[in-house]
Order: structure tokens, then sequence, then C-alpha cells
């Protein structure tokens, strides 16, 4: 065959060394059956070797639907006698330019390894027509298989004919999907690394849509992929450990390609990277490759509000929200419903914002209309939990209690739009509890509990810090108990201090100190097991501050007027965080509890300055002001300090006890008898922990 062999079956014929053969007379053979006539048409016709005329032959057949005819026919092609007679063809070699080696491949030899290999891919693609999925997939890993022995140093990315690169690009994005259609997960991941490691000359556009399928492959199939063989890994080289990683890195090759202008936009990919990302708790990585785009990709209030999402998953609320100010401005997109919300929750988790929240949620509940109603409900929630925050802040009992009010009326009117939303139950049952309206409050934490399925740590904690406050300490205990039981152990942080804190209200301080010890072994084991690893998102959110242990020891000690066990633990807390207004509150109560109160007023009055809303502080400025019997003056700023502790927390009983006996010192009998009314109520309603630690 001295000629290209080509053929061209929408003309009708077949060329090949100068010489033609209508398509016509073979179909007409092929049509009454005489497969074998047909095959010598065209090997006499055209000069062809046997593994030629049934490529072609099969071709046909398979271009003319016939998929099991097809089957039959290149079911004589012996591909491994063709390899063989094509592979010394491929593989005499001569040293070319700067070193590099370039393969000799005749043209006579490219078009004939594209005829054979071609006929195998068009076998694999009828197998695969009738769902024979493992056998077309072991047919397509011929050719993987043939090409490697053909061109054993990879294919050349020069001198190579279009046909032949075509069909070897067709049949590497093959493989992975016939093997994935074929169920055999592991086969189709190596597949997958081997199209992707191996050195098949790709274009940018293929390697991409491997790189993005292998990407959903890892992300969404459920399948743990093991890390890749020790075979293929590069001294040196980053190795993902897991599914995660590697769908990340592929994601990142993509958007670089991008970036460098190698491939067209794809939107999906970022999407798959934010979904990604997101799950692994890396918003802020996420942020920086939305930053990293190029101007024009996305509008720029989607890239605000994209960057804002993120920046807020990091924990970065206020450069969120300044972002979301701009995308919500009157001249950008004042009315999007999403920033809106958003921008809301922002507010909601500060109390110095909360102002600036209730109004993005009124504006919220004014657009969810129409295709967006749905989203009322949401809207209503953040109008709630925004006005609660407002009322804490509130200057005065009126406008608090008229706060508080209207917050847990848009609470209860979004749970009657998403009766079964277990976020909203378990926020309307900490309104109810901090309202100390605590039937209510354990009805919704029940409500919240079954709907979880007592999955969920806070539903647990919830469900004691109510009992507790209801003073039924022993119930509360075995709740404690259960909980610990259906817990891991990395999470059992906050469940040991709260049972340590049920045991105080027991009067079994020595059984306090026994569970705290433990709390501390936890914490100090988990820290060896984790180093300086970044612990898992669901590890971090209930893990105990090993800072808190040691305060909470020292106060325990500093009760029990233990006062040298005491200022070791002050001493191991101040290790940690060397400047904390509690730590200073402790030493004021350990220098009291000697009977150096002018110390402790010194103490106390750092600490204030050190945190001028530490409530604690203020409380025992007030205390030690009034017990030292100084004159009015100071018993006005003790008077202050009191009243600016109950404005911060209205519910702090030893606030309105201590208020009440400078009252009662100054003479203002009615205004003591109502204070120390409020902090008996109050002693009877309160719980071992501030509801607003968990909301």
């Amino acid at each position: 065959m001295e000629s290209s062999e080509q053929e061209n079956v929408s003309l009708r014929e077949f060329h090949a060394n100068g010489t033609r053969i209508s398509a016509s007379e073979v179909e007409a053979k092929l049509d009454q059956g005489n497969i074998q006539e047909a095959e010598d048409a065209l090997r006499e016709g055209l000069s062809l070797n046997f593994e030629e005329a049934r490529a072609l032959l099969g071709k046909l057949e398979y271009q003319r639907g016939n998929v099991e005819g097809a089957l039959r026919v290149f079911d004589g092609i012996d591909l491994q006698a063709a390899i063989q007679r094509l592979q010394p063809a491929f593989s005499e070699k001569q040293p070319a330019k700067k070193g590099r080696t370039r393969i000799e491949s005749p043209s006579i030899s490219q078009h004939a390894a594209s005829l054979v290999l071609e006929a195998i891919y068009l076998k694999a693609k009828s197998l695969q027509k009738l769902r024979k999925f493992t056998e077309a997939a072991s047919e397509c890993k011929r050719i993987l298989d043939a090409v490697e022995k053909i061109f054993y140093l990879g294919i050349p990315d020069i001198q190579v004919d279009n046909k032949l690169q075509e069909i070897v690009s067709h049949a590497v994005e093959l493989l992975p999907e016939l093997w994935k259609q074929a169920g055999c997960y592991d086969e189709a991941i190596s597949a997958y690394r081997r199209a992707l490691l191996s050195q098949w000359n790709l274009d940018t556009d293929c390697c991409a849509r491997i790189q993005k399928s292998f990407v959903v492959f890892l992300l969404y199939s459920g399948v743990e992929a093991s890390p890749p063989s020790l075979a293929v890994q590069i001294d040196g080289s980053y190795v993902p450990k897991n599914n995660l990683e590697e769908a990340i890195l592929l994601l990142m090759i993509l958007l670089k390609k991008f970036c460098l202008g190698k491939i067209k936009w794809d939107p999906s990919v970022m999407e798959h990277l934010t979904f990604a990302l997101s799950i692994c708790n890396q918003t802020s990585a996420l942020a920086k490759q939305f930053e990293e785009l190029m101007p024009g990709v996305y509008h720029r209030i989607d890239c605000w509000n994209s960057l804002a999402l993120c920046l807020s998953g990091a924990g970065k609320n206020d450069n969120a929200l300044n972002l979301l100010r701009k995308s919500l401005h009157k001249h950008e997109q004042p009315n999007d419903l999403t920033s809106l919300l958003l921008a809301a929750k922002i507010c909601s988790e500060d109390p110095q914002l909360a102002n600036e929240g209730v109004n993005y949620a009124q504006r919220a509940i004014s657009n969810a209309h129409g295709p967006k109603e749905h989203l009322k409900g949401v809207a209503l929630r953040m109008l709630g939990l925004c006005l609660g925050k407002q009322a804490k802040v509130a200057s005065s009992d009126y406008e608090r209690s008229h706060l508080q009010s209207k917050a847990l009326e848009s609470l209860e009117e979004a749970i009657r739009l998403e009766p079964n939303n277990s976020d909203l139950i378990f926020e309307l049952a900490v309104q109810y509890a901090e309202h100390r309206n605590l039937r209510a409050a354990l009805r919704s934490a029940r409500h919240f509990f079954n709907e979880t399925g007592g999955s969920v740590l806070k539903a647990w904690i919830l469900l004691v810090l109510i009992l507790s406050a209801q003073q039924r300490f022993s119930e509360a205990e075995v709740v404690t108990d259960a909980a610990l039981d259906q817990t891991a152990r990395w999470e059992q942080g906050p469940l040991l201090r709260l049972k340590a804190k049920l045991k105080i209200s027991q009067s079994r301080p020595m059984d306090a100190i026994e569970t705290y010890r433990y709390l501390l072994a936890l914490v100090q084991a988990q820290k060896k097991s984790f180093g300086s690893l970044q612990i898992s998102s669901k590890v971090e959110d209930y893990k105990v501050n090993e800072f808190d242990i040691w305060h909470g020891l020292a106060n325990l000690y500093a009760s029990l007027s233990r006062w040298k066990d005491a200022e070791i633990c002050l001493q191991k807390a101040r290790e940690l965080k060397k400047y904390s207004a509690a730590l200073v509150h402790t030493e004021g109560v350990l220098f009291e509890g000697r009977g150096q109160n002018r110390e402790a007023l010194c103490a106390t009055i750092n600490a204030v300055l050190l945190e001028p809303n530490h409530v604690p502080c203020k409380i025992l400025m007030g205390a030690l002001i009034q017990k030292m019997g100084l004159d009015s003056e100071y018993l006005t700023v003790a008077r202050s300090s009191l009243s600016d502790a109950l404005r911060i927390e209205h519910t702090n009983r030893k606030a309105w006890y201590c208020l009440g006996l400078l009252h009662k010192l100054d003479g203002r009998i009615n205004d003591a008898a109502d204070c120390f009314q409020a902090a008996s109520m109050l002693e009877e309603s309160d719980p071992i922990e501030s509801f607003s630690s968990i909301s």
C-alpha cells in the first residue's frame, strides 16, 4: 500500500493506493450475508491486508446502524498480530535537535494503525450500545495497551496522523465512562488517572473534559478512591490523600488553564469548587479563587455576593457585610432577596449591628413574594433573631420588653410558615427560655430533639439547661449521662462541663472537681491526637477551651476557700490567656475571700477597664463598694455599675440582689423590695449556664 488509504462513506466509495471501489457494491454483498465476499472485494480492489479490510468492512456496518453485524466483522480482527506488524516501523529512532528523540512514523504505518485501532474503538462503541459494558471497557483498554506498545515512549507531539490521534483521544476519554457504566469503579478511577498521567498527547479541551468528568465522579459518586499508586508518584510532588483533595487539585488546574487562556470558561468548574471547598470548611480559599478570576467572568454584584458568602463562612463577617452593603446600595441591587437575608443573618450575630439587620430583614419580607414567597419564613426568622439581639442593648426596660415581644411574634409567625424547620424550632425554644417561659421552651426543645432524632449535641444541651432552670437537677444529670452515651468522645466536652456545674448546683463539689479533671484529660488527649493539624469543623464546634476548664476549677476552689489550689488553677489559665477580665474577676474573688477588699476592688476596676461589658466584674465592683461602706459618691458608682450590668444582662439575679442591698442601704425600701423579688423569681428559673451560650 504505497499511498495513504482513505475512505469516505458519504461519497459512497472507498479510495486506496490509487484505486477505488463503490461502497454500494460492498453493501450489496453484506446485504446478501456474504461477509467473506465483501472482504475479498475490499482486499483485491484496494490492495489491503486482512485486518485493514475487516476494519473498513466493520466501520461500514457500524455506520449503517448494524451494530451486531459490525461486531461479527470486528471479531475477526487479530489486534495482537496487527500490533506486531506495526510496532517495528514506529520503534525506529534517531536523535533530533536539542537532544529530543524523534520517532520515525511513516505515513503507511500511521494509517494502518489508525484503521486497526479505529476498528477496535468502534467495536467497543458497539458493545456499549448493546449494554455489554464490561466487554466494551476491555476492548477499549486493548486500544490503549496497543498504543503504549507501539509508542512505548509516549505519543510524540509531532508527525502523528490526525486520525490516529483522534482515535486515541476518543478511547482515552471513553474508557473510564465504560468502567463506570459497568459498575467497576476502581477500574474507572485507574482509567481516569491513566488518562491524565500518561503521555497521550491529548489536546487541551479533551484533557479538560476528562478532568472535569473525574471531578464529578470524585465528588458525587460516593466511591472512596484510594491514593494513586507509588508507580505514578513523583518524588517531592503533592499526592492527594482523599477524593476531596484530588477533586480540588483538578479544579484548581482547570481554573489555571482558564486564566492562561487555554480553555473556555465553564461556570460548572466554579460550582464544583464551591461545593468542594465549602464541605471542607475552606471558604477563605474559595474567596481567594473568586478574587483571582479575570474581570468580566462574573458580574461585579454577583462576585461581591459570592465573596460575601465565602467570607461569612470563614468568620470574616465585617468584610462580608461591607461587600453586601455595596451590593445592596440603591444604585446596585437594593432588593436582592438572597443578599438581604445574608446581611440580616450576619447582623443577627452582633447586638451592635442588630438595628441594621432589622432593616435588611424587613426589606427581605417585603420582597418575598411571587416565586420567592417560600423565603418569607426565612426573612421572618432573621427579623426575630435581629430583634432579639437588639433587645439586649435596649436603653430602657420598656424598649427591651417591646423588642423581645416583637422578636417572639416574628419567630412564631415564621414557624407557622415552616413548621418542620428544626433550626427555627431551636431558636424559638431559646427565645422562650430567655424569657423564662420554661414550659414553652421545654415543649419546643423536645420538638427540636424529636425532629433531629437526638443527633445534634445542642438539642441535649438545651434540654439540660431548661431542666436546670426548672431546678430539676437530677433529671438534668440523667439527660447529660444519656447524651454522653450517645456522643462521640471528642464532642463530649460541653456535656462534661455541664455535668460539673450540675454537681456544683447539687452541693457535690468533689464530684465536680473529678468531672473537671476528666474534662481536662479529654482536652489534653485531643491536643495530642490532633497535634498541629487542623481539627475538623465538627470537632471544633464542640471543643471545650482548656482555658475555660482551668478558670472553672479556679472558681470552684475559690468557692471552697481552697485559695492555694485556686491560685494554681489561675496561673495555669493565665499561661493560656494573659489578658482576660474573667481571670481578673476571679482574682478579685480570691482577694475578697481573704478579706483584702481594697485589692479586690482594684482588680475588679482593672477588669472593667479591660472589658467594659464584663457583667460579673460590674456586679462584684458594686458589691465591694457597698461592702466597704464607702461614701455616697462611691455608692453612686456602685449603683451605676449594677444598673449597667442589668442593662447588658437583664436576667442576672446576682445583679438584682446586689442592687436591692444598695437600695436598702439608701433607705429605698420599695425599690429594694422590687429588686429582691426580681432576684427571687430569677433564682427559681436560673439555669446553670446562660441560654445565650448555645444560641
